[in-house]
């Protein structure tokens, strides 16, 4: 029988906790932290994305089903729906996000001399958007049509590697064009977009960038 680490226990390992301690003291919080640290919640949510659970219920039965390992995982408070959803609702979300950036930025690094389909030095990037639908009476604020709720999700992948290098959520009603208003063009870089891009006000900007497209 394995009596090694658990695969989740050897991936967590590769994260920089350090430069995750600095973003949470970047982002204080009143929620408290003596039984439910930062770290317990990011666990919770990864361990969550990992497995495909689908609410805090699942990640709860799933977590507690493995109540013996937790300490294992890492993961030294109680889980318990209600303090995973206070978490998530009351601690600042620019904690996880800049951590992410952080490793997104750790990670083109490792790509950066990975082949390319394309004989090319610069690096080339695929902009898309694409439409997530949401239930009205759960999200009334995201309104898109009558009886319809919906974000967009306006994503930038840098194609050595296949790694998004931009994210932008928007409310359902923004045209994915106005996207490159937010979007800082990259000297020397090939973006890929579809038609529904097409704004030559906008891309005569990509190009005084010295962007091509």
């Amino acid at each position: 029988m394995y009596s090694g680490q658990l695969v989740f226990t050897q991936l967590m390992e590769h994260l920089p906790h350090h430069t995750f301690r600095r973003y949470v003291q970047r982002y204080p919080s009143k929620y408290p932290t003596k039984t439910f640290s930062h770290l317990d919640q990011f666990l919770c949510m990864a361990f969550a994305q990992l497995t495909y659970r689908e609410n805090l219920r699942d990640i709860e039965t799933c977590l507690r089903a493995h109540q013996a390992k937790l300490y294992h995982f890492g993961i030294r408070g109680s889980v318990a729906r209600s303090t995973l959803a206070d978490a998530n609702e009351l601690r600042d979300c620019r904690i996880y996000a800049d951590f992410a950036m952080s490793l997104i930025q750790t990670a083109r690094r490792l790509y950066a001399s990975d082949h390319f389909a394309v004989e090319l030095e610069q690096t080339v990037y695929a902009l898309d958007t694409t439409t997530i639908d949401l239930c009205l009476s759960v999200f009334p604020w995201a309104r898109f049509r009558q009886t319809k709720a919906a974000v967009k999700l306006h994503t930038l992948l840098d194609l050595r590697g296949n790694i998004p290098t931009f994210i932008h959520i928007s409310d359902g009603k923004m045209h994915e064009v106005n996207v490159l208003d937010i979007l800082t063009p990259e000297a020397g870089s090939f973006y890929i977009m579809d038609r529904g891009f097409t704004d030559f006000a906008r891309w005569f900007a990509l190009d005084q960038a010295q962007a091509f497209l």
